[in-house]
């Protein structure tokens, strides 16, 4: 039996009976028709059963029971009630509709399915859209069921025994070294609705041993012993609690569930008087806080109108004086025509719920949304931790794995709390770093080149990233696996120079991990050279045709890098030599070097240098790199060392480099100023409309009231739970 802070007591006003015609007729069971409209199910169904044994309209009298049951969030054990109402003769379209439903929690799906299956073909004119819809998604995650139950488990799940009582234990929630947990344990009352105590708020310490059970105490200044409170939320820095408190089940009380909020007075160091929220609807279900990451967004479920099922999830806004408002629906891609609730956020973003309306096991299954490129993606997950009971209220205390709440059989009470651990390696987190490391030359000796300006690009050629090095002339970046970057360096007198870096092949394998986050970092340097008239640097692979100086395809590829270097280097202007070896006469090398030179040069206008930056030199035999001269006898080898391409750098407008990396630099700071303007005119902009919508939000709620009190009076003068105890047996 669930307690859960009473959720379905409300509902009830939306699943009476669809079909009855409203006419005034002796009740043949008052006594139990009076419990069961206080919502004391409990007592209610003994009530039935004597009737059942008296033979006094066993067929109301049965759907009544069922209906005790489910209503009392004890849906599986309505399923042989609904079945004997209906084959009794019962024309009822609220247990046809639940008997479907019922049949789906004990797991016999073919006959849950032809049951839904009638009920749709039997709906009429008076038949609420929302049952026929509801039928038909239930319909259809029958059809999805079969892949839940085929997704492979990695759950490791197992009752948390010390923590748990005969009674209910539930809505596990992790915050700060404590773990904090709804329970009846302490109550010395009993809640008619569900024949248990009164649910009340705990918590006990939680550190790498696990819980301190022997430390088990009750929230200080929420409890209220004649009131269900339960659920709690905690922001981050401890100093905002939210809970939920209602239900007193008596005829004078609370008939809903509200919440709560108490803020910490660090001046005084004292918590303030709970009150409830705004944010709460009189009359309806609103329940099961969570607080964002960031603490300015509240989500809670509510049974609330204008919702897409039973109970849906909303989330509320704080506006400009920490108050939440801005109620809104979270929208069908979350909820569903069934009841949504228990929301939790990881904190990685992810918002995990409890849900029987989408695909699942059976009663609450426990789910994970998603959002990619805007698009949300739900996911049961899966077996292990969900069953064919309620299986809800997750939190993490660590980031694999934390504790639930169910009432499968392998608990000690009702309610339960579960730990789990997830060891499905997908969703361990790599983070990879590369750490890049400028060099200069000095000498023969290489030094780090602090204050480079550098840039990353993908593949595609975006700008990813820009950095200016450390004293020790690194920077550090994030990447991810398998991809290729670009990466450029840039620094007064020195050539701007690129580097090409892939990070494939070097990703770890997630199985072989122990720990939830790894992170795996990697290391490259960049060498940028230093710019002087005095360094010659060989192009390598630069080939011709004998006797020819046309530039082959393979020469082509060659001197493209070359072409690479002038445009990263506009203020460089250089020569290109050509060299021969000694084995023909020197007129005929010298002419054929020229040749070969000027053909370079002419590829390399071609490619969009200006003429002007190039000089073409042929030096034929004369600048010998070995002994190979005229009359020595050389291996080919030696011979290939003399044919060869070469530039140096022959002018270098060193003035012209410094004032555009001072314009660049310039540019850099502008853009970072303005994007500060920006999001300082954002944020403005947003606080503006956050008073807009307090104001809005003010004269709604002013209006809200007046026809709040006009809706409860109505609701004293007509309903029966508001009028007098006519035959004195004490009920009303």
């Amino acid at each position: 039996m669930i307690n859960r802070l009473f959720i379905l007591t409300l509902l009830l006003i939306f699943t009476a009976p669809i079909n009855m015609v409203a006419q005034k007729v002796k009740d043949p069971h008052k006594k139990a028709t009076k419990v069961f409209k206080r919502g004391f199910y409990e007592e209610a169904i003994p009530i039935y059963e004597k009737y059942i044994r008296k033979d006094v309209f066993p067929a109301q009298a049965n759907f009544k029971i069922a209906e005790s049951y489910r209503l009392s969030n004890r849906l599986k054990q309505s399923e042989p009630y609904y079945q004997k109402s209906l084959n009794m003769g019962l024309e009822n379209d609220t247990a046809q509709f639940y008997y479907g439903l019922a049949l789906i929690d004990n797991q016999k799906y073919d006959k849950a399915e032809n049951q839904l299956k009638s009920f749709i073909s039997q709906a009429d004119s008076i038949t609420p859209d929302y049952f026929v819809t509801y039928a038909k998604t239930e319909i259809n995650n029958l059809e999805a069921l079969r892949k839940i139950k085929e997704k492979k488990s990695h759950y490791d799940v197992v009752p948390v025994r010390e923590l748990n009582t005969p009674g209910a234990d539930y809505a596990p929630f992790y915050h700060d070294g404590y773990v904090y947990f709804t329970s009846t344990r302490s109550s010395n009352k009993v809640y008619k609705a569900t024949g248990q105590g009164y649910s009340n708020l705990f918590k006990a310490p939680f550190t790498d041993r696990g819980i301190a059970f022997d430390q088990i105490e009750e929230v200080p200044n929420i409890n209220d012993p004649n009131v269900n409170d339960g659920t709690i939320a905690i922001n981050d820095d401890g100093t905002t609690i939210i809970f939920a408190k209602g239900n007193t089940g008596k005829k004078k009380g609370r008939e809903e569930v509200n919440l709560f909020i108490t803020r910490y007075n660090k001046r005084t160091e004292q918590w303030s008087e709970p009150r409830m929220m705004k944010i709460n609807q009189r009359g309806y279900w609103t329940s099961s806080p969570i607080f964002s990451s960031n603490g300015r967004t509240l989500y809670f479920a509510s049974n609330r109108p204008g919702g897409l099922g039973g109970v849906d999830l909303y989330s509320a806004q704080m506006d400009a004086y920490g108050n939440f408002r801005a109620v809104k629906n979270m929208g069908s891609e979350i909820n569903s025509p069934g009841n949504e609730m228990f929301p939790f956020v990881h904190e990685n973003g992810t918002l995990y719920f409890s849900s029987d309306g989408h695909p699942g096991l059976g009663g609450l299954d426990l789910f994970r949304a998603t959002r990619v490129d805007g698009v949300i993606t739900l996911e049961n997950l899966g077996e292990g931790i969900n069953s064919t009971y309620d299986d809800f209220a997750i939190t993490y205390t660590y980031p694999l794995g934390g504790l639930f709440s169910s009432n499968r059989p392998s608990g000690v009470g009702d309610d339960d709390i579960y730990a789990f651990i997830n060891n499905d390696p997908e969703y361990k987190v790599v983070d990879y770093f590369l750490t890049v490391q400028t060099l200069g030359n000095e000498g023969s000796e290489k030094v780090p080149l602090e204050n480079t300006r550098v840039q990353v690009f993908n593949e595609q050629g975006k700008l990813l990233e820009r950095f200016f090095t450390d004293g020790e002339g690194k920077f550090k970046m994030k990447v991810t696996p398998e991809s290729n970057y670009l990466i450029v360096g840039e620094k007064p007198e020195y050539f701007t120079t690129r580097l090409r870096y892939s990070t494939n092949d070097k990703a770890v394998d997630k199985s072989e991990l122990e720990k939830y986050r790894t992170v795996v970092n990697l290391d490259t340097t960049l060498t940028l050279m230093q710019v002087d008239t005095k360094t010659v640097f060989e192009l390598e692979n630069i080939y011709y045709d004998l006797d020819k100086a046309d530039i082959r395809p393979d020469a082509a590829k060659e001197l493209d890098k070359l072409v690479t270097i002038l445009r990263d280097n506009p203020e460089i202007n250089i020569e290109l030599s050509s060299h021969t070896d000694s084995r023909a006469p020197d007129a005929y090398n010298m002419d054929l070097s020229q040749r070969r030179a000027q053909s370079a040069v002419d590829y390399i206008i071609s490619q969009g240098i200006d003429e002007s930056r190039l000089v073409a030199k042929g030096y034929g035999e004369t600048q010998l790199k070995n002994e190979c001269a005229n009359d020595v006898e050389c291996p080919e080898e030696k011979h290939q060392e003399n044919r060869r391409t070469e530039f140096r750098v022959i002018g270098y407008d060193l003035e012209a480099v410094q004032a555009r990396e001072q314009m660049i630099r310039q540019k850099i700071e502008e853009e970072e100023r303005k994007a500060e303007e920006e999001r300082i005119r954002k944020e403005q902009e947003r606080r503006q409309q956050l008073l807009l919508e307090q104001q809005q939000n003010q004269q709604q709620e002013a209006q809200d009231s007046t026809q709040t009190i006009q809706e409860k009076k109505r609701v004293e003068e007509n309903d029966s739970l508001y009028k007098k105890d006519d035959d004195g047996d004490g009920l009303y």
